[in-house]
């Protein structure tokens, strides 16, 4: 079995604040206060909150005070008053022998609500496995959340033999993988030069490195509508990642990743690649059939 390395889909990059242009419609990544006319008020207690239930990950589900004032930004005196008001409302859950906290099933039933009706992913689960079955390959959707990818579902065939980690809710760095680079193609470029400003002051010395690939990366979806990172990161791994962009939703990005032995270049562009965009595209046309 082999484990996808850190560097290529591994924990979640930045979750610093990310307050975007009214015209790309971004959320703010943290409690700061945003600026201008159109920006609307922001209830700082609630956005405090969210940003704190935001610090949770399935790689550091167990957090302490200090680790979440550096990680949110909050001071620690305000975290500890917002984290005694979110485990008597059950959204936290309180450990004192580890005088740490984690997350209740009071926000699992949140996150359900979100996602157990979309049609997008009801109808993206069929498609998904169909592709890994026929293709033996491991397939993931995701979409993004500030300068993050979130995995909303994933499928595998028996014969992918691949254990990646990829649950849903995982978060992956936009910057650091093909399925980032695919859905920074896919968004307007106003946009799109807004997040990639945001990468760059966060990624300091690996910036040109980051901003050599995200380049190729998306140069190549627009011209072949998927890109690819064959053994880059690991040599036993393939991925290629396209886009799907469906009206009145956020965009997603559709990817597989299998064994780069049975993933080489030639199958990937004669055959993966131009599936993946043709599976995106199916699903494109039976979500607006479904709405």
């Amino acid at each position: 079995m082999t484990r996808l390395p850190p560097p290529a889909l591994a924990s979640a990059t930045t979750r610093a604040a990310e307050a975007s242009p009214p015209a790309v419609h971004t959320e703010s990544a943290t409690p700061r206060k945003r600026t201008g006319a159109s920006a609307g008020p922001t209830v700082m207690p609630l956005a405090r909150a969210l940003s704190i239930l935001s610090a949770f990950t399935p790689q550091e589900p167990w957090l302490g005070n200090q680790e979440i004032a550096l990680e949110t930004g909050i001071p620690a005196p305000t975290v500890s008053r917002m984290l005694r008001s979110l485990v008597a409302l059950g959204y936290l859950r309180h450990a004192p022998e580890r005088r740490k906290y984690r997350l209740a099933a009071t926000v699992l039933s949140l996150g359900y609500a979100a996602i157990a009706h979309s049609s997008v992913q009801r109808l993206a689960r069929l498609e998904m496995q169909a592709f890994a079955d026929k293709n033996e390959t491991y397939v993931v959707l995701a979409s993004r959340d500030r300068l993050d990818l979130i995995v909303l579902e994933t499928c595998a065939s028996r014969e992918a033999s691949i254990d990646l980690k990829l649950a849903v809710g995982t978060r992956l760095g936009i910057a650091s993988s093909p399925m980032g680079w695919a859905l920074l193609a896919a968004l307007p470029e106003l946009e799109r030069f807004y997040l990639l400003g945001n990468v760059e002051r966060k990624a300091g010395r690996d910036w040109p490195h980051l901003r050599r690939r995200m380049s190729e990366g998306i140069s190549q979806v627009h011209e072949t509508g998927f890109c690819m990172s064959l053994g880059e990161w690991e040599p036993e791994l393939a991925i290629v990642a396209a886009p799907l962009t469906i009206p009145d939703h956020t965009p997603f990005v559709l990817a597989c990743i299998g064994r780069s032995a049975r993933m080489g270049r030639a199958r990937v562009q004669r055959e993966l690649g131009p599936r993946l965009v043709a599976a995106a595209l199916a699903l494109q046309e039976q979500a607006l059939f479904d709405e």
